[in-house]
């Protein structure tokens, strides 16, 4: 049995724009793998920058249809933080991390930031 999954806006991204790793998180997406609430933000701001408000909301609605949708409370709030405060990455990717840990997850991405030798979360490099 796989582990959980997380994925973290890149992973989402990637099956957008047809890029690295897309076949493997289409397929988890079957699955409904957990993704918070924060990166799912990071997604419809940069679907939004690019194709405009109509199209990111449409997007992002059919996302939340293949994914468990995680509103950060305040242990995560407070161990994204704590992530962020250690290591270089931006708040979402903290929030990533933070909930890959909450969940006991593979966080799978391929953003460098949070690849990260030696970290505390398990991750899958989709660029591979």
């Amino acid at each position: 049995m796989q582990s959980p999954v997380v994925l973290d806006s890149w992973a989402v991204l990637t099956v957008l724009y047809d890029g690295p790793g897309t076949d493997e998180v289409e397929e988890v997406l079957a699955a409904r793998p957990v993704m918070s609430w924060i990166n799912l933000g990071e997604v419809l701001y940069v679907l939004t920058r690019r194709h405009g408000v109509d199209r990111a909301e449409e997007d992002v609605r059919d996302i939340r249809r293949s994914v468990r949708a995680d509103l950060p409370d305040e242990k995560l709030v407070r161990g994204a933080a704590a992530i962020k405060a250690r290591y270089r990455m931006s708040y979402a990717d903290a929030f990533a991390a933070a909930t890959a840990l909450a969940h006991d997850a593979e966080l799978w991405t391929g953003d460098p930031e949070l690849l990260v030798p030696d970290a505390p979360w398990r991750t899958r490099d989709l660029r591979t």
